[in-house]
């Protein structure tokens, strides 16, 4: 116990006092040419799963205690426990559930099953008041020990809403790990084999009954669920709930202190990525590290937003700092949510955010509160230019062809701003404003194969970064986020870019991408190499 209380005491100091370095002198960004090292899709990495609550037959001692039985309908389920696995049977037609764990609208839900013996057997997740009279289900159905179905069924104040049969496309045989992704207002299904996801349905339900709401967060239960006919079987390995690295990352911005110098904490380099699961609303605010020498990102936890609205928000595109003097930690955020909400009362804004519990670990909840800031829209960068006494944000503002940058300025962090630069002439996306040496550059991605780099604060076009090996091709989508930060004496390089590309994942529309793209940057480096596009 005292050494988890050195070692918080140790990791506040640091945070508060510790200033990087920062490398080169006045090195313009358009000098360094930046090669790839690494590339990496972290799809639903198991490794890096934050627990949440698990069913594990292998440690259960009595289960009556630890996973209490609720029975939902005909006779009561009968549960054996055997070699590291649960199976659960029926001499009668019987539809039970045994309680896992609390309830989070914006976890992954795991059921590992091994195998099964009927015809019409149903078993998978349910999350549900303990009255059953609010209840959201997705089972997976088994003929003879092959899936060939799955049954999503919701049930809201008593009545039933929905209760749909879905045939798969293509049967699962043997055993698999039955995978419910939920997103706040939708979810994804998939089932994993020999660690390949593989989508088998999406459904959204925000109509029928918004999981962002306090109220069920706060009631739900997460049950493992079994609907046996007479005489059938299922047996389980293992179910549980966890916070995942999604099928995909984006929206890579590097957390900082207040003035934009990089957050170097613990040895690692801390990111807001966000987590993807589908097509807006559907993301997730995730938050990574890395230590900056090698290439070992880590999903540290997940970041929910509240605006006192009865609902933790899932919002992304976050830039948070932590504010030395204020002690606080503190950013903007992008309402992405607002596509999710059933009436559509609040538009996509910027929000500021803050909170004074660190948000970097496990699950968080940051307050949100509106910012006024004149045609901004998504993507922003935060600092306090400590030489002008200004908090200055470069953000993408609304365009007619796509979202230029834009550069505001204000006297509090929070607002309200006024336009001061720009908007920039090009579809911009990933806006950083990041310090060279002594001097300030603004730079973004863009629609046009390039990472543009501009004046601070004119905000005038200079040229776009040396990319060997960029993180797309002629073929591909290239929105994508710049990221570079500098790093003191001692690193392999005195520069890294993280990024990412816009490919989607199978199965899933929209906007789910990407994979991880790490570069060393060198200034004035060789460029005997030309980079190919």
């Amino acid at each position: 116990m005292h050494r988890i209380v050195l070692i918080m005491i140790v990791t506040v100091l640091s945070v508060a006092c510790w200033t990087p370095c920062q490398a080169g002198d006045d090195v313009s960004p358009l000098d360094i040419k930046f090669r790839r090292q690494a590339v990496r899709r972290l799809v639903f990495d198991r490794e890096q799963a934050i627990p949440l609550s698990m069913l594990k037959p292998s440690e259960i001692v009595d289960l009556d205690v630890e996973h209490p039985a609720i029975r939902v309908s005909g006779e009561a389920t009968a549960y054996r426990m055997s070699r590291g696995t649960l199976t659960a049977l029926a001499e009668n037609p019987s539809e039970s559930a045994l309680w896992v764990g609390g309830f989070n609208p914006f976890a992954t839900y795991d059921v590992l099953f091994e195998d099964s013996n009927g015809n019409s057997v149903e078993a998978g997740v349910e999350f549900a008041t303990s009255d059953n009279q609010n209840r959201l289900v997705i089972l997976a159905g088994f003929n003879q020990n092959e899936c060939t179905t799955l049954r999503w069924r919701v049930v809201v104040a008593g009545e039933e809403k929905r209760n749909e049969f879905i045939p798969l496309k293509k049967s699962v045989k043997g055993p698999f790990v039955f995978r419910v992704q939920v997103l706040g207002t939708g979810l994804n299904v998939f089932v994993e084999q020999n660690g390949v996801n593989r989508v088998v349905a999406t459904r959204d339900f925000s109509e029928m009954i918004d999981l962002r709401r306090k109220k069920y967060i706060q009631s739900f239960e997460f049950c493992l669920l079994t609907k046996l006919s007479a005489g059938e079987s299922v047996v389980v390995k293992e179910a549980g709930a966890f916070l995942t690295t999604g099928a995909g990352q984006a929206d890579i911005c590097a957390m900082t202190y207040e003035d934009g110098s990089p957050l170097l904490d613990q040895g690692r380099l801390w990111f807001t990525m966000s987590v993807r699961g589908r097509h807006l609303p559907h993301p997730l605010q995730g938050i990574f590290s890395m230590n900056p020498s090698v290439f070992d990102v880590r999903l540290d936890g997940l970041v929910v937003f509240d605006r006192d609205d009865g609902l933790l928000r899932n919002e992304i595109a976050s830039h948070i700092f932590y504010d030395r003097k204020a002690k606080e930690w503190r950013g903007l955020t992008v309402g992405f949510s607002a596509y999710g909400d059933p009436d559509k009362t609040v538009p996509k804004q910027l929000w500021a955010v803050s909170s004074k519990l660190d948000p970097r670990f496990g699950f968080s909840v940051m307050k949100a509160k509106p910012v006024i800031m004149p045609n901004s829209s998504e993507d922003p960068h935060i600092i306090y230019d400590e030489a002008v006494k200004k908090w200055r944000v470069l953000a993408c503002s609304k365009g007619d062809a796509g979202f230029p940058a834009a550069l505001y300025e204000a006297d509090q962090w929070n607002g309200p701003y006024k336009l001061i630069a720009g908007p920039a002439k090009v579809n911009g996306t990933g806006c950083l404003l990041q310090k060279f040496g002594s001097k300030y550059y603004a730079l973004f991605g863009s629609a046009d194969r390039k990472f543009y780099v501009y004046s601070y604060p004119e905000l005038e076009e200079l040229g776009e970064l040396n990319m060997f090996r960029p993180p797309w091709n002629e073929k591909t989508n290239t929105r994508c986020w710049p990221n570079v930060i500098p790093l003191p004496d001692g690193y392999p390089a005195p520069y890294v870019a993280l990024s990412m590309d816009r490919a989607n994942y199978p199965g899933l529309k929209g906007w789910t991408y990407g994979a991880l793209y790490l570069y060393h940057g060198y200034p004035n480096a060789d460029d005997q190499d030309a980079p190919k596009k």
